[in-house]
């Protein structure tokens, strides 16, 4: 059950429905979000939902028979908007397109990106700073300092970004330069980040895990909402399966099934999702006629000279195509 309460609440108030959720053998947890403040409550006995609605300081209160309770549909029919402020929003309708390079490698090729899409009127750019690799001898990205250069340059031409945040220690210093934290495959289960993540006030995209579940995914989705943020959007980038003709199996059908499960905005990740160029336009139209609110890939002026991910990585001409095909598909 969930109950949320009213912005000024008294402690009388408050007292009465502890004690009758007491009474009833439930047990609350307070979560003060970004947004409002609720009661998660767990218990089995069953009893008349209304005796709880009808208290002084109630504002609503559901029945939540799922686990993850807070990122359930059942509790919260409208969807998530996602505001990033400036006119760039994310969910019920519109479409957030999010591209840029795996690795922000210099100003140079910053400022080239940048201009790829601001000649194509996308308003948030993806580039990882600090960059998880299978082996510890690759490009490991070019931490804070890169972050600042990146931000300083999209800032200045009006463009959000988003990046990979990796471990609770970095997000001090990188929280005035990001627009959206990501968590990348390999921390979708790091449940200190998580909780972190969850005093943060800025939006996150969690994306599903390597091998990871769709409830494993909403659990963790839990974590950062019972932590106090809700503005949240989950991200199916593929899982590892017996399939090695591809990077990942893209599963689309998540997409649908996290967007009947949760009342969260569903991002979907192609270029990771198959790992071979030119099917990465194809999967990211798919994913919006699945009903995806919006996708996130990699583009690179050369994608061949790219320091990591460059066989999943679309070059202008690509990109500007894929752009105009979702601008029309959109609609649908």
């Amino acid at each position: 059950m969930i109950i949320q309460l009213q912005e000024n609440i008294s402690e009388k108030n408050y007292s009465e429905i502890s004690e009758k959720l007491k009474g009833i053998k439930f047990v609350p947890t307070e979560v003060i979000t970004n947004e409002a403040r609720y009661l998660v409550c767990i218990g089995k006995n069953e009893f008349d939902i209304r005796g709880i609605g009808a208290l002084s300081g109630v504002k609503d209160v559901h029945r939540v028979s799922d686990s993850f309770k807070l990122v359930s549909r059942k509790w919260k029919v409208e969807e998530t908007l996602i505001d990033l402020g400036d006119g760039v929003k994310i969910g019920r309708g519109n479409i957030g397109i999010m591209a840029g390079p795996c690795s922000i490698e210099s100003e140079e090729q910053v400022l080239k990106v940048v201009e790829h899409l601001k000649k194509n009127n996308i308003r948030i750019m993806r580039g990882g700073v600090y960059k998880p690799r299978s082996s510890p001898y690759a490009f490991r990205g070019m931490g804070i300092d890169g972050l600042k250069m990146f931000s300083e340059i999209c800032k200045a031409n009006g463009i959000k970004i988003i990046t990979e945040v990796m471990q609770v220690s970095q997000l001090e210093e990188m929280l005035q330069y990001v627009d959206i934290f990501q968590v990348g495959a390999r921390n979708s289960q790091n449940y200190n980040l998580l909780d972190a993540l969850g005093s943060v006030g800025k939006p996150v995209l969690l994306k599903r895990g390597i091998s990871g579940t769709i409830d494993e995914l909403l659990h963790s989705a839990e974590y950062i909402f019972s932590h106090g943020n809700e503005k949240l959007m989950l991200c199916e980038r593929g899982i590892r399966t017996f399939e090695n003709a591809y990077r990942n199996t893209f599963d689309i059908n998540a997409i649908q099934v996290l967007k009947e499960k949760s009342h969260l905005p569903v991002i979907a990740d192609p270029s990771h999702g198959v790992g071979i160029r030119e099917f990465v336009p194809k999967l990211a139209l798919a994913s919006i006629i699945s009903g995806a609110d919006g996708v996130i890939y990699e583009v690179h002026e050369k994608p061949e000279e790219a320091l990591s991910d460059g066989q999943q990585t679309l070059n202008f001409e690509e990109s500007e195509k894929l752009i105009c095909d979702l601008k029309k598909i959109s609609p649908l």
